[in-house]
């Protein structure tokens, strides 16, 4: 059973430090390597799926957030405000309010509709230390986040969309849901009280879920305070349940924050508002693809993709020169050296590297290269310039699969 905390220190991913508090991980190269894969792949997807990314600010004046409906809500939730002259300022819990907040700065027409605004965006929970955990539960978020501004008949398609664009994330990922749930409110004054709202939402998802086609479970107490939404559901190996990705439609931000578009009528109208992230949180996300994968990622979201393994010191300037080549065509590669150890201690080493290219006296002679697959699999030895393409290929198709061997 691979434990993600344990992993990360092994493989030099992340690691915290007292003086920086807990909650607050930082990320190592390795680490960064795979984040900011991870983060490029979610930003490409939403820009296929006609996505705009915009940045806001990790701060907010409290009245923000009362207007949002955070501060009475979620305040708990939330880290105590700043003073800052005459104002108050707080970390923002969510993005949601910043995103309404550049919507309302333009005007629109229904012909700009839906309009699909994507961030990946710092958020701050007051968590308490004792539920903090390695990645899975920090106080310091990278979300990806995105609000889609839709008219009312949009707002079903627009929820399915963001559904399927969640699956094809996961398949690429090498993850998939455990189930998925229909998060409805409880009791209590954690909810915004308009019954029609939450009629009206939970109707729409309803639809989402049962035209999707996906089996879900209803589960009363796991909402947003301002709606329903759809959770995909993730299962870690001890068998723990979490929430990674999320579609939400919601009636009650545009109204608070004053929402409208144009209509073909002249008249103005109220948008719905559609949340949704498609792979949760930057953390939470690599703290399962650790556990899934057991640190062996995707090819194409490994921190090192290629690693060179001269056979002796006579072929070190031409595995040199192999890495430069194939990191002129994108790909992370690296050299490891007789200096290293044995080549059987080396290749051991580099177990979790999708590829491994070992040179020997014959190989340096002839530009060949002999591979080995992190999957066992030893192709014959190809020529330097195949083999590099043939990587790059597999790398950028993405998904799970190392090699073709049609």
């Amino acid at each position: 059973m691979h434990d993600h905390r344990r992993l990360g220190r092994e493989l030099n991913l992340f690691d915290t430090d007292p003086l920086m508090g807990a909650g607050l991980p930082y990320w190592l190269p390795d680490g960064a390597v795979v984040r900011h894969t991870l983060e490029e792949y979610i930003r490409e997807a939403e820009r296929r799926a006609g996505y705009r990314h915009v940045y806001s600010p990790a701060l907010g004046k409290r009245e923000l957030y009362e207007i949002s409906g955070h501060w009475d809500h979620y305040g708990d939730d939330m880290f105590p405000p700043m003073d800052l002259g005459a104002e108050q300022v707080l970390l923002r819990p969510s993005l949601c309010p910043h995103h309404a907040l550049i919507y309302r700065s333009r005007s629109h027409s229904y012909r700009e509709l839906p309009l699909r605004m994507a961030e990946l965006g710092g958020m701050y929970r007051s968590e308490l230390s004792g539920v903090l955990g390695g990645l899975t539960r920090v106080r310091a978020i990278t979300l990806n986040d995105a609000h889609i501004f839709c008219t009312l008949e949009q707002a079903v398609e627009e929820a399915r969309a963001a559904l399927e664009l969640i699956g094809r994330a996961y398949a690429d990922l090498g993850i998939r849901a455990s189930r998925h749930r229909l998060s409805l409110p409880g009791e209590g004054g954690k909810y915004v009280a308009d019954p029609d709202l939450w009629r009206r939402a939970t109707a729409l998802l309803r639809e989402v879920l049962d035209g999707s086609g996906v089996p879900y479970e209803a589960a009363e107490g796991e909402a947003a305070f301002y709606g329903p939404k759809i959770d995909v559901q993730i299962t870690d190996p001890a068998g723990r349940e979490t929430t990674l990705s999320t579609v939400q439609i919601d009636f009650h931000q545009p109204e608070r924050f004053d929402l409208h578009y144009i209509g073909a009528d002249g008249a103005k109208h109220r948008p719905v508002m559609v949340h949704r992230s498609v792979i949760g949180s930057v953390e939470r996300a690599v703290a399962h693809l650790l556990e899934t994968h057991g640190g062996a990622f995707p090819a194409w979201l490994a921190p090192v993709q290629l690693v060179v393994l001269p056979v002796a010191e006579d072929q070190a300037d031409h595995a040199h020169a192999l890495a430069r080549r194939a990191r002129e065509l994108g790909l992370r590669a690296e050299v490891a050296g007789p200096e290293q150890g044995t080549l059987g201690a080396r290749i051991r080493a580099a177990r979790l590297v999708p590829y491994q290219a070992v040179i020997g006296q014959r190989e340096a002679a002839a530009d060949l290269v002999s591979p080995r697959l992190r999957d066992g699999h030893q192709p014959p030895a190809l020529p330097t310039a195949e083999l590099l393409r043939r990587i790059a290929d597999r790398v950028a198709s993405r998904g799970t699969g190392l090699w073709d061997r049609s």
